[in-house]
C-alpha cells in the first residue's frame, strides 16, 4: 500500500472518531423520558434520590402526594400530606430523613427514615409560601419563599431549635436555592428578574456579602443544584434547557430537554451522575447524564 492511500485511510478513520466522539458529545446534551407523561400533576416539584436510588417528587397522579419512582421508572403514590398540604421542593439529609417545603401549610415537613409519618418540622404562618429548599453539609436547611403576585421574595433559614428565621427580605421572586459542595456558598435565584445571587454563608448559617453571579437575558429559572465540582445546574423555565455554570458563572454546557417547563432538577443513579429533571408541562421527569456526582448525593450514600 503506497504513502498517499495509507494518509487518506488515516484521515478517513481520524473523520470517523471525531464524528464518534461529536455523537456521544450530541446525545449526552439531550435528555430522555423517565416517566411516561401525565404520571405527575403539572405541579411535580422537588425531586430527590434516597440512598437505596428511588427518586421521589411531589404531586404524583394528585396533588398534595409524594411519588416514589423506582430505578426502573415505576412510580407509586408514598405518602398523601396532611390536611391542605402541597409540597414543593424535597431534600434528603444525610441520616435519609426527608424534608418537604409546604408552601400551603408554610410548613417545613419531616419524613423519618424508614417512616411514612409526615410531622411538622418547622412552621411560620410569616412566610409567603416556601418554596425551595437547600440543606448545608452541617444540616441547616434553607428556603426560598416567592410572592408571585407582587414579584417579590425572600430567604429564611431553619435553625437549631426548628425556627424558621428571616435572612432577607426585599427580594425578587426567590425559587432555586442551593448550598455549594463546602458549604461556604448559598445560591438563590429570582425567577421573574432572571438573577442568580451568591452570599456567603457564616459559622452562624447567616448570609453576607451578596453578589450578582449571573443574569439572563431571557427566560425564567426554577430550581438549581450543584455537583460535586462545584458546578451549578440551572432549569431555565419556558427554555426547555437546564445550564450548567460553573464556580465563576461561566456557561459550560446546556441541556435540551423534550419539554419545555423544566422545574427542578436532583441528582442519582449508581454513581451520582444522572439528572432527574421534573417538566411541569409534560408531568414526567426527564433525565441525561452528568460529568461529575451531585455535590449532596456522596454525603448520603
Amino acid at each position: 500500500m503506497n504513502s498517499s492511500i495509507k494518509l487518506n485511510i488515516n484521515i478517513l478513520i481520524g473523520i470517523l472518531i471525531v464524528f464518534q466522539l461529536n455523537s456521544c458529545k450530541s446525545q449526552n446534551l439531550q435528555s430522555v423520558d423517565f416517566t411516561p407523561e401525565n404520571t405527575f400533576t403539572s405541579g411535580i416539584e422537588g425531586p430527590a434520590v434516597d440512598k437505596e436510588g428511588n427518586l421521589y417528587a411531589v404531586n404524583f397522579g394528585e396533588n398534595g402526594t409524594i411519588g416514589k419512582v423506582d430505578t426502573s421508572g415505576e412510580g407509586s403514590i408514598f405518602v398523601k400530606l396532611p390536611g391542605e398540604s402541597i409540597g414543593n421542593g424535597i431534600r434528603f439529609d444525610k441520616k435519609g430523613n426527608m424534608f418537604i417545603a409546604d408552601y400551603i401549610g408554610h410548613n417545613v415537613l419531616h419524613v423519618a427514615k424508614g417512616s411514612k409519618e409526615v410531622t411538622v418540622w418547622a412552621h411560620n404562618p410569616t412566610m409567603n409560601q416556601p418554596n425551595d429548599l437547600a440543606i448545608a453539609p452541617n444540616g441547616t436547611i434553607y428556603l426560598s419563599d416567592p410572592n408571585w403576585a407582587e414579584s417579590t421574595g425572600r430567604i429564611w433559614m431553619v435553625n437549631a431549635f426548628k425556627e424558621i428565621v428571616l435572612l432577607e427580605d426585599g427580594m425578587g421572586t426567590t425559587n432555586g436555592i442551593e448550598v455549594s459542595p463546602d458549604g461556604k456558598n448559598l445560591y438563590v435565584n429570582e425567577s421573574e428578574q432572571r438573577n442568580i445571587w451568591k452570599y456567603d454563608i457564616t459559622e452562624e448559617g447567616k448570609i453576607t456579602n451578596k453578589t450578582k453571579f449571573l443574569i439572563f437575558a431571557d427566560f425564567g429559572m426554577d430550581g438549581m443544584r450543584c455537583d460535586e465540582a462545584g458546578n451549578l445546574y440551572v432549569t431555565r423555565y419556558d427554555k426547555g434547557t437546564v445550564v450548567v455554570l460553573s464556580p465563576e458563572g461561566k456557561q459550560i454546557k446546556e441541556i435540551r430537554l423534550k419539554g419545555k417547563k423544566p422545574s427542578n432538577i436532583a441528582f442519582g443513579g449508581p454513581d451520582g451522575k444522572t439528572c432527574f429533571v421534573t417538566m411541569a408541562d409534560r408531568g414526567a421527569v426527564e433525565t441525561f447524564r452528568a460529568d461529575h456526582a451531585g455535590a449532596y448525593f456522596k454525603s448520603i450514600h
